[in-house]
C-alpha cells in the first residue's frame, strides 16, 4: 500500500517537473520570438500611409440639427468638427510592434495619433447615441450608431444600444448583420459582444440608469 502510494506520489511530481519545464521553454521561446520581431520592426523603413482606410465623418448624413442647443450635444458637435480636421484611423487589434514592421518605425507616432483619434471619435458617437436615445430621438440615434458600427468600433454598448432598437422595430435582419459585424473585429471584445447580442434582450437597461 504505502510503496503504490510512493509510486503514484514519485509519477505525479515526475508530471508535474515535465509539465513546468515545457511551460518555461514555451515562455522562453515567447520572449525570444517577440524580441526577435521587436527588433525587425525596429528597423523597418518608413512606408507611405496615404492608402489606409482613413474615416470621414459623414456630417450631411447625421442628425446634425437635432438637439443642437443640448450642452451634450453641443459638446459632441463641437469634438467631432475638431476631429474632422485631423486623420482618423481605426487600429484596434495592433500592436506597435504589427505597425512598426508594416509601416515602418518612423511612422508609430503618427499611426498613434490617428488611433487616438479613432477612440475619441466612437466614444463621442456613443455618448451623443446616448443623448439622443433617452430624449425619444431613437432614429436618429440609430443613424449615429450605424455609422459606429461602421467603423468597426468594439464599444460594447454601441452594439447594445443598436440591438436594443432593431428588436424594438423587429428589424432581425439588422441584428444579424451587427453579429456578424461584431463577430469580425479586431479586438478582444468581439467574443463578449458577441455572446451578449446572441442572447434574449434587452441590452441597454443600463442606459436608464445614467
Amino acid at each position: 500500500m504505502i510503496t503504490s502510494f510512493l509510486s503514484s506520489f514519485i509519477v505525479f511530481c515526475l508530471m508535474i517537473a515535465y509539465v513546468t519545464r515545457k511551460h518555461r521553454r514555451m515562455e522562453e521561446k515567447s520572449i525570444k520570438e517577440f524580441w526577435e520581431r521587436e527588433a525587425k520592426a525596429n528597423n523597418t523603413r518608413k512606408k507611405p500611409l496615404e492608402h489606409l482606410p482613413f474615416i470621414t465623418i459623414p456630417f450631411d448624413s447625421l442628425p446634425m440639427e437635432i438637439l443642437k442647443d443640448n450642452p451634450n450635444v453641443a459638446e459632441c458637435h463641437d469634438l467631432l468638427a475638431s476631429l474632422s480636421s485631423g486623420k482618423i484611423l481605426n487600429l484596434t487589434g495592433y500592436t506597435n510592434t504589427d505597425l512598426k514592421l508594416e509601416y515602418g518605425t518612423a511612422n508609430i507616432t503618427l499611426l498613434t495619433e490617428y488611433d487616438q483619434n479613432y477612440t475619441l471619435l466612437v466614444r463621442t458617437l456613443q455618448d451623443w447615441a446616448e443623448v439622443l436615445y433617452l430624449s425619444g430621438y431613437e432614429e436618429e440615434a440609430r443613424t449615429v450608431l450605424e455609422f459606429a458600427v461602421s467603423t468597426q468600433t468594439d464599444v460594447s454598448h454601441t452594439y447594445y444600444l443598436l440591438a436594443d432598437i432593431y428588436d424594438k422595430y423587429g428589424d432581425a435582419s439588422k441584428k444579424a448583420a451587427l453579429i456578424e459585424t461584431a463577430g469580425s473585429l479586431r479586438s478582444s471584445m468581439k467574443n463578449a459582444i458577441v455572446r451578449t447580442l446572441q442572447e434574449s434582450g434587452p441590452y441597454s437597461g443600463w442606459l436608464h440608469s445614467v
